[in-house]
């Protein structure tokens, strides 16, 4: 069991530090490699959460907080949680009027039943342990609640999925040579691959103890948003 604990510890410990060394030019590269989808994904993440005033939003894998920003604004209590410290570092230059946290998926850092919304983008699929970490969002959401996950998914179209999978994704870690950690963008490629379909994933909430599960495709499944509800 300890040597357990150490692995898994080391494992949390290299995401962590993998995204540290991307953290000044995240979103920026986010921006070029996705020619400027990311910002119309960020936007439907933002509708299918659909915010109000007064609600407390959890935001995991919040990084520079960037995709935190629209619930602020929308009037909820928004709480950008991150496990890299670098992240939280720039995300705090660029968005002063936000309180990150630092916190684990897999140990939130939150009571049971403390938020009407729980929410990650393009983090889940970097924890070690996926049914954990939505068992942790599960745990802190209120009975009535939901989560909303975006993450790369699969193409629905066969052509456009080889296209996709054999171009696209082969060409990323080259065009991230601008920034200060290639290797990240190599495994971000690898990791999109072994990642689960839509229904995979769908599959893995309800397993989880999410109800109502559904999902929406963007850009023809290059990115899915996956939505649940906690019952009451």
């Amino acid at each position: 069991m300890e040597n357990t604990r150490a692995t898994l510890g080391k494992q949390r410990a290299e995401v962590a530090a993998m995204f540290d060394g991307v953290a000044k030019r995240y979103d920026l590269l986010n921006d070029v490699l996705t020619f400027g989808l990311d910002r119309g994904w960020r936007r439907s993440t933002v509708a299918a959460i659909t915010p109000r005033r007064g609600e407390r939003i959890l935001d995991i894998a919040a990084g520079t907080g960037t995709s935190s920003v629209p619930f602020a604004e929308a009037g909820a209590s928004v709480f950008p949680t991150d496990i890299s410290m670098g992240m939280l570092t720039v995300g705090k230059k660029q968005q002063p009027a936000l309180d990150f946290v630092a916190g684990d998926a897999l140990q939130l850092p939150y009571a049971d039943a403390s938020f009407d919304a729980v929410t990650i983008s393009y983090g889940l699929r970097n924890v070690e342990h996926t049914v954990q970490a939505l068992e942790e969002m599960l745990r802190v959401t209120k009975p009535g609640g939901r989560v909303v996950i975006a993450e790369f998914s699969t193409p629905t179209n066969p052509v456009f999925r080889f296209l996709y999978e054999q171009i696209a994704l082969r060409v990323v870690p080259l065009a991230a040579r601008i920034s200060s950690n290639p290797a990240a963008y190599g495994y971000l490629a690898e990791s999109i691959l072994a990642w689960p379909d839509q229904g995979g994933l769908s599959d893995v909430m309800s397993r989880a103890g999410w109800a109502r599960v559904e999902w929406r495709n963007l850009t023809g499944g290059i990115v899915a948003l996956h939505r649940g509800w906690k019952q009451g």
